[in-house]
């Protein structure tokens, strides 16, 4: 966990401790690894999110403005924003709306398969709602690319790589396997957070 460029202070609602080494803070709320970083700890840390910063507006980037997927697949405005109960094929998946899901979707592929959903408006989770992964399918393989603001309703549960323009809020009880990098902030009330295997 990190943010930069503001400091430690901005991370709130939980006790931080600082290491000895000034580098990076622990938290019994921050499980393995256990490590939260910010702008002012000790060097090298300050480079270091800096350098992650700009791979992740790099990452999105790249993924908002691919146009052809690895398998040659792409659909645009696909389910007119509301996706739920759909299952997904690999390949580039664009909207030019909001997107929400209240029930579970299902993405199916093998274990090198890739999925890019470009959403240029919000992008919502219901409550409970699901993402099921079939037929091999990974969540380091799915990359979420939203333009405006990500929300985790009350015990959703998803997969992928969420990266958004705006900010990420995880409500009581959501889960996601991936990871969640966000350009302004990123929210969490008893949410887990698992990071895939890379």
């Amino acid at each position: 966990m990190g943010t930069s460029p503001i400091a430690q202070a901005a991370l709130t609602g939980f006790a931080l401790t600082l290491d000895a080494s000034n580098t990076y803070a622990t938290s019994d709320l921050v499980k393995s690894p256990s490590k939260v970083y910010a702008a002012d700890h000790a060097a090298p840390t300050p480079a270091k999110m800096t350098t992650a910063i700009s791979d992740m507006e790099t990452a999105y980037t790249d993924a908002a403005s691919r146009t052809l997927s690895p398998s040659g697949f792409s659909t645009v405005g696909l389910g007119a924003g509301d996706i739920s109960d759909l299952t997904l094929a690999p390949g580039i998946h664009k909207w030019s709306t909001n997107v929400k899901f209240d029930l579970d979707i299902y993405f199916t592929g093998t274990k090198t398969d890739v999925w890019i959903m470009q959403i240029a408006g919000t992008f919502t989770a219901g409550p409970g709602a699901k993402v099921i992964l079939a037929g091999g399918a990974l969540a380091e393989n799915i990359f979420w690319v939203v333009a405006d603001a990500v929300a985790f309703d009350d015990g959703s549960e998803l997969e992928g790589i969420f990266l958004a323009k705006t900010m990420i809020s995880f409500n009581a009880g959501s889960k996601l396997h991936g990871a969640a990098l966000a350009q302004t902030a990123v929210t969490m009330i008893s949410a887990k957070i698992n990071e895939p295997v890379y």
